[in-house]
């Protein structure tokens, strides 16, 4: 074999790996746990705002309660704010 073509091989085993779909399925896991505990947070607001105006539960854990949720909705918001940004700039690529 000559050394092209050792290169040639070194170069695609490293992109393989580089391609390998389990990293796709670990952002995909990442994400879904992200919309759980984002899902799971709003759930615990609603909750504790309930109980606040039912059975005049402690304000100040509905305040926290409300806090985190809206820390959360803006973050929810600029992430799509983001990938809303990125697909537009691939739409903008030359074919």
């Amino acid at each position: 074999m000559s050394i092209a073509a050792n290169l040639a091989i070194q170069s695609y085993d490293t992109a393989r790996i580089a391609a390998k779909p389990a990293a796709a399925e670990r952002s995909e896991a990442a994400f879904g746990a992200a919309l759980g505990n984002f899902a799971t947070g709003l759930h615990q607001a609603e909750v504790a705002a309930r109980s606040t105006m039912i059975a005049g539960a402690d304000p100040h854990a509905l305040v926290e309660a409300l806090a985190a949720t809206e820390l959360a909705v803006e973050t929810a918001v600029s992430v799509r704010d983001k990938v809303v940004e990125a697909y537009l700039e691939i739409l903008r690529m030359p074919v």
